[in-house]
């Protein structure tokens, strides 16, 4: 017997619900008349969508435009008050946590750094507790209920039915971290599906909420989820985005969805053989490209081949690089070479992407690749043409990242605001969504 549409009202509205929604996020402000063409849905539909999410404050009125001898159209948009979101990136030196509206722009931010303790988790779940309460105490009752705190990590994410996920961070030394527990046991969150996860404490005094959804994310696939949305991959369907740190990864993006793989492990493009029995990796195996291309491979070889970076942290060494190599002199040209090398060391990974995904774009994120790329883009680029097939070379634009620095706390903050949108302006369970 054929299938059946199992679908019940409930679900149609919600999805009637969500697909206005979501236009009116990524493209609005737009009218009623707009709405209906853009999103297949009848007149009817679009009023009654309009007049709930009006009456809940997710939407507001933006205005009118005036129309060929009618009424001029009331222009509509997302109420960026009604509610904010959390992004967190657990950084290879700092926890950063920022506090947005829902329109993504920044209302907060708390910085913790990591100095001399790592990765230990037991400190870094202290560090992201203690960036919550700074946030939220920077903000006062307009700003609307807290719908969720997005977590990206260094690592893959292993989602598990029961339990919360786990963290593989081989280069950080987590082997199956409860973070997701350990979280929401220490700041009273709740699991991805909203169930309540202790008490929220001065998180539901502020928000309204009796539990806020806790999401965690494999750092580079949030970084690529805000390129994708808001930055330079925006209107691809098929792209990478890479982000290079210390560490080196990527989010493969197919048919406009970032692609996990059978355990969520695709992307770990840092730890891809370059040079087979090459350097040493974090990972500990030989040879791969974050070895290479991520900022201390890249420390690291400018001092073997006689160059004398200052005493301070990675990020301040690799400006130090890009400095000296721009001058004059034995020094100047000791810093070149490792510059130039390290430019066709990532063109040859870049081409790998370009062989094996044939994406449209290929970004370049994290701060380390935003360091370097103004500076060795055009190199990079040929070294991409000179190691990739020449067919989907030609037809694959490598460029950077758009959203700067703080990309991986934006697409942090993306997890609990594309559950939002997908479920048509619902908020999780717990949460009340009032102004």
């Amino acid at each position: 017997m054929g299938g059946h549409d199992r679908r019940t009202v409930r679900d149609l509205r919600r999805s009637n619900r969500a697909a206005v929604l979501r236009l009116l996020y990524f493209e609005g402000p737009l009218s009623r008349q707009e709405l209906g063409p853009a999103t297949g849905l009848s007149s009817g539909s679009i009023s009654n969508v309009v007049t709930e999410l009006l009456a809940e404050g997710v939407l507001e009125e933006a205005g009118s435009v005036g129309s060929d001898g009618g009424r001029p159209r009331t222009l509509l948009r997302v109420a960026r008050q009604s509610a904010c979101l959390v992004g967190v990136d657990v950084g290879e030196t700092r926890v950063r946590v920022e506090l947005f509206d829902l329109m993504l722009t920044e209302v907060a931010r708390s910085e913790q750094p990591l100095d001399d303790g790592g990765h230990d988790v037991s400190l870094v779940v202290r560090l992201i507790e203690k960036g919550l309460a700074a946030v939220l105490a920077q903000v006062g009752e307009s700003t609307g209920p807290l719908l969720g705190v997005g977590v990206g990590v260094p690592g893959i994410v292993e989602r598990r039915s029961h339990g919360g996920a786990l963290v593989h961070g081989q280069t950080v030394g987590w082997d199956a971290v409860p973070l997701e527990e350990m979280l929401r046991e220490s700041a009273g969150l709740a699991d991805g599906d909203g169930s309540p996860g202790g008490a929220v404490g001065a998180l539901a005094g502020r928000h309204r909420a009796r539990s806020v959804p806790l999401l965690i994310g494999n750092g580079a696939k949030t970084l690529g989820q805000a390129e994708m949305w808001f930055g330079a991959g925006r209107g691809a369907r098929d792209a990478v985005i890479a982000l290079i740190g210390s560490g080196v990864g990527a989010c493969v993006v197919t048919g406009g969805e970032p692609y996990g793989g059978a355990s969520s492990g695709a992307g770990e493009w840092g730890h891809t053989v370059l040079a087979v029995g090459g350097r040493a990796c974090r990972c500990g195996a030989r040879g791969c490209l974050e070895a290479y291309v991520g900022a201390g491979g890249v420390i690291a070889r400018w001092r073997e081949a006689g160059g004398e970076p200052g005493s301070g942290d990675e990020e301040s060494a690799l400006a130090e690089l890009l400095a000296t190599g721009r001058g004059e002199g034995a020094r100047a040209r000791i810093a070149a070479a490792v510059l130039e090398e390290t430019a066709e060391y990532l063109g040859a990974g870049i081409a790998d992407l370009v062989n094996l995904f044939n994406p449209e774009r290929i970004v370049i994120g994290g701060w380390a690749g935003l360091l370097l790329g103004p500076q060795l883009l055009p190199a990079v680029r040929t070294a991409t043409d000179a190691y990739a097939l020449r067919y989907p070379a030609a037809r694959t634009a490598v460029e950077l990242c758009r959203l700067g620095p703080d990309a991986v706390t934006v697409g942090a903050a993306t997890l609990p605001l594309r559950r939002f949108l997908d479920a048509g302006g619902s908020p999780p369970p717990g949460v009340a969504l009032s102004v």
